[in-house]
């Protein structure tokens, strides 16, 4: 039996992280990003842009067995999300259809900032999706591309990716960074290694003929308050001092669960920040 293929059409930081698992796995890893000698080794560069129409000339001729859509929105803003993530799908959607070329199952990397809950309720696959910033809704919008294009397809909701080269929080607590305790501020978080093998498992999953949902949440076990995590933080790095104001990025406040994925039997190698911090920081990861 011949190795199945897979296109990661986006091959950045998770993509390539997803990359190097699959390989390992024996897989044959095609990735698609604009410069393609930051691929892995072992990946089949396709040198493209996702936002031009025009279909890269190394694009794979034999069969794509699987295709990962794990863009990353380059202009922070409406317009830059609709091309990146509605009509960057639909391209590559159309140059799989030139090919003539028709995957077992597609992975749409998507965001839980498709929910809006605010008041830090728990929030599943089943839960409400009514974004509340154009990130959410045009990440629905992109989902709805990808459920109605024919291949069999998984959502993937990505929620806080963290890791090395991911470390906004850890120099705002170095800082001094102060956040309120009252109410909490409930945050999600997957390690970028987790997200990556999250998608692998279900990829596998898939080959495997294990039936798979429309949608799944990746996120570690322990949705936590944003002061605890910043407390925690302080007391690992031996940070003392505060800064003078309290500063917040989001308002929104919500709990999300991996039931669902832990329930086809994928586990996260890092179930909290606790051990997702302390690998970056000790290096390990």
């Amino acid at each position: 039996m011949s190795a199945p293929s897979v296109l990661i059409a986006g091959c950045g930081d998770v993509g390539s992280r997803l990359a190097t698992q699959l390989l390992a796995a024996g897989w044959e890893v095609h990735g698609l990003r604009r410069d393609v000698s930051r691929l892995p080794d072992g990946v089949i560069g396709v040198a493209g842009d996702l936002f031009k129409e025009d279909c890269p000339e190394t694009w794979p001729v034999g069969a794509v067995d699987y295709l990962v859509y794990c863009a990353a929105a380059t202009d922070h803003d409406e317009a830059g999300y609709r091309a990146a993530y509605v009509q960057g799908l639909q391209n590559v959607l159309s140059w799989l259809d030139d090919y003539g070329q028709t995957p077992e199952r597609l992975l749409f990397v998507s965001s839980s900032s498709v929910y809006g809950q605010q008041e830090g309720e728990w929030v599943d696959e089943h839960s409400a999706t009514v974004a509340s910033g154009y990130s959410g809704r045009v990440m629905l919008e992109a989902e709805q591309v990808a459920l109605n294009s024919g291949i069999p397809a998984s959502i993937v909701r990505l929620t806080g990716i963290y890791g090395p080269g991911r470390e906004w929080l850890l120099t705002q607590v170095r800082r001094g960074y102060r956040v309120a305790v009252e109410p909490p501020l409930y945050g999600n978080r997957i390690h970028a290694d987790d997200a990556a093998g999250l998608m692998a498992f279900l990829l596998q999953a898939a080959h495997q003929g294990t039936p798979l949902q429309d949608v799944y949440i990746g996120v570690d076990d322990a949705p936590a308050p944003l002061a605890e995590v910043v407390a925690w933080l302080r007391e690992y790095l031996g940070v003392t001092d505060w800064a003078e104001d309290a500063s917040v990025r989001r308002t929104g406040s919500k709990r999300c669960s991996n039931a669902r994925a832990k329930a086809l039997g994928w586990t996260p190698t890092y179930p909290s920040y606790r051990e997702g911090y302390a690998a970056i920081l000790e290096g390990k990861c």
